[in-house]
C-alpha cells in the first residue's frame, strides 16, 4: 500500500483541499483523487496528486 497526497487550490492559489490517499498503484489512487473530487465538485480546480514526489495526476 502507497501513500499518496491529493492537494487542491482555487484560482487565488491557496489551499482549498489537502487529503492523504492510500492506494495500491498509481492507477487506483488517480480513480480515487479523481472521486473525491468529483464528490467535492472541485474537479475544475487545479489539483495535484503525488506520491513520494512523482506527480500521478494533475490539473490546471
Amino acid at each position: 500500500m502507497f501513500e499518496y497526497f491529493l492537494t487542491v487550490f482555487n484560482p487565488a492559489g491557496e489551499t482549498v483541499l489537502e487529503k492523504r490517499v492510500e492506494a495500491e498503484t498509481d492507477e487506483v489512487a488517480k480513480a480515487k483523487g479523481e472521486a473525491i473530487l468529483a464528490e467535492a465538485n472541485l474537479l475544475e480546480h487545479t489539483h495535484r496528486l503525488t506520491r513520494s514526489g512523482k506527480l500521478i495526476l494533475f490539473h490546471r
